[in-house]
């Protein structure tokens, strides 16, 4: 039997979840066809997703296409919840992504083709809602680059990527039937179908192309234990991808073990599978189990945050317990708290995002809450190098540990060890690895409880250029306080500077509106690259504080007779003023 763990990827609106449903009842999974509108989807099981009639939560379902096994993922649309995508784009074996007939590709449908493609996940076009007046399928594909239309003859395009389908073609044959399914393979083609999730239109055809055409799941269950973590419930449930080997029921990872996989359901996940597995409290999203490295973001961090307050102020504490538990399920919300202020605070994609998290306190754990207003969330930088050191028994140290940390300008952060091994304390680390990662969580820990501004520190290099200890007195709790004493002294002499982040930003509109979009685009801090004039459009790009692009965006319309159009994407943190 053989595996797919497939993605419903697609902006909002363009019919993905109808998409989803309507697959599990064609292969039986389901009885009978929910609706977005009605509230009676599979996959959108959340209250607030029956209501708001949007996908917020990663859901997973599981049909068959004759032997093959699929592992259905679907995904929410709404640019607010990104987050949520990337987690499951790690675990995929291939996705389909969803394109409205009517609406054609937005700039979330860009941004997820881009990340698709630079994580290499094979992909199918679904060009949906053909049934609905407007709908231009054709006009569709022109807009995505090496989409290859299978409802025509696609000889030719197929000639132009493949040697074998090439001569093929100049000899008057057929292509050979691997074609398709070797180049999507490659990511070199997006085969392209169309139809509508609600009649049923076209998906025979979409099937046929995904049991075909997608890379199954390998499966080596005699290697070492690799999986990844994409999803974690309320009730600390972690939802896994294993790549390699078999995770069992009671398979020890660190300190704890897994105690249930599905609800007592299984015994075990084999390599290809997903399963929910039970007894694995500390494992966050991200996470890998067994052999590899932690998964990192591809997609933009957040770039908003908003200040959180009980209507009952004696609820407080309760608050911060229930946002705790939002923050493992999302760790991009970020929790943290401005201990000067005593406010908690989160990190945000959009409003959207804002009052899905004020409604899941109310209606999860009986809180009402307020937030406060909306604003860019910053960060600083060390301006330069500095060293802080205390050093036990000496200058009032009141820790029982030697520590000497060099701050300086780095990336992301980055925290290294430059000490003998005698001067670590190894009765308490055991490895030198371990005090490493032990004195990197105190730095992260300290960052993010501010810099010289109050705003979380990144883009800083961390040295341990001294350490030491007294047998067996000292503990982990000396350089745990010590850590951020020593950091807010360094960064007190180096200085910080305070950075925004920053969208680059990329205008077409008609060439005779071209003047008048140049001149106005320094009002909003952006900087513009030199414009590109086709025929009777134009293009051009540069960068915008993001905290500006809506109003650029607000603007665009009047500068461009209505015909303008901008998409924007996250290229990191500059210091304020500097969008260059």
């Amino acid at each position: 039997m053989s595996i797919l763990n497939l993605g419903i990827v697609a902006h909002v609106d363009a019919g993905k979840t109808s998409l989803t449903e309507r697959l599990l009842f064609d292969a039986g999974a389901i009885e009978r066809l929910g609706s977005v509108d009605a509230g009676s989807t599979q996959t959108d099981t959340l209250e607030q997703e029956r209501r708001r009639g949007i996908t917020i939560k990663t859901a997973v379902a599981t049909f068959g296409i004759g032997t093959l096994t699929v592992n259905l993922i679907d995904t929410p649309g709404h640019p607010d919840f990104i987050a949520e995508v990337e987690r499951a784009l790690r675990v995929l074996d291939g996705a389909v992504l969803v394109v409205s007939a009517v609406e054609g590709v937005q700039a979330q449908t860009r941004l997820l083709l881009r990340t698709l493609r630079r994580l290499r996940v094979p992909t199918l076009v679904f060009v949906n809602k053909t049934d609905r007046a407007g709908a231009d399928p054709d006009r569709v594909i022109g807009q995505i680059g090496d989409a290859v239309p299978m409802w025509r003859d696609c000889a030719e395009a197929l000639a132009d990527h493949d040697g074998a389908a090439l001569a093929a073609y100049i000899n008057n044959r057929a292509y050979p039937e691997k074609t398709v399914r070797n180049l999507t393979a490659k990511n070199v083609i997006l085969p392209a179908y169309k139809g509508s999730a609600i009649t049923g239109e076209g998906m025979a055809e979409l099937t046929r192309g995904i049991a075909e055409n997608l890379p199954k799941a390998k499966r080596n269950a005699g290697a070492a234990l690799r999986a990844t973590v994409f999803k974690v419930d309320r009730d600390h449930a972690a939802y896994v991808r294993v790549f390699e080997g078999t995770l069992r029921v009671r398979h020890r990872i660190g300190e704890e073990k897994v105690t249930a996989i599905d609800d007592g359901r299984r015994e075990h996940i084999g390599p290809g599978e997903i399963g929910k597995v039970y007894g694995l409290r500390a494992v966050r999203i991200g996470d890998t189990l067994g052999t590899g490295k932690r998964v990192e973001p591809v997609f933009a961090p957040p770039t908003m945050q908003a200040t959180v307050e009980p209507v009952d102020r004696g609820q407080r504490s309760d608050l911060h317990r229930a946002l705790t538990r939002l923050a493992e399920q999302d760790p991009l919300i970020n929790l943290r708290l401005d201990e000067e202020r005593q406010e908690l605070k989160v990190s945000l994609y959009g409003e959207v995002q804002k009052e899905v998290i004020r409604d899941t306190l109310k209606e999860e754990y009986d809180l009402e809450v307020t937030f406060g207003e909306t604003v860019t969330l910053l960060l600083e930088r060390p301006a330069g190098t500095a060293r802080a050191g205390a050093v036990r028994g000496r200058d009032g140290n009141p820790h029982l540990a030697t520590l000497e940390l060099r701050v300086e300008p780095g990336e992301g952060i980055d925290v290294r060890v430059a000490v003998p091994l005698e001067h670590i304390p190894m009765y308490v680390y055991k490895t030198a690895q371990a005090f490493r990662d032990a004195i990197e969580r105190y730095v992260r820990d300290a960052f993010a409880r501010g810099g010289l501004h109050g705003w979380d520190v990144s883009d800083a290099r961390v040295t341990v250029t001294r350490c030491g200890y007294q047998s067996p007195v000292t503990t982990a709790a000396d350089y745990r306080r010590l850590v951020p004493e020593l950091l807010g002294r360094a960064l007190r002499e180096a200085g910080t500077v305070v950075c925004e982040p920053v969208r680059r930003f990329a205008i077409e509109g008609p060439a005779d509106a071209l003047t008048a979009t140049l001149g106005a685009l320094p009002r909003f801090g952006a900087v513009p690259e030199p414009p590109d004039v086709a025929g009777a459009r134009f293009t051009v790009g540069g960068t915008v504080p993001a905290a500006r692009l809506a109003e650029l965006e607000r603007a665009l319309p009047g500068l461009t007779h209505g015909e303008g159009t901008v998409e924007a994407g996250f290229d990191g943190y500059k210091m304020i003023g500097c969008c260059t």
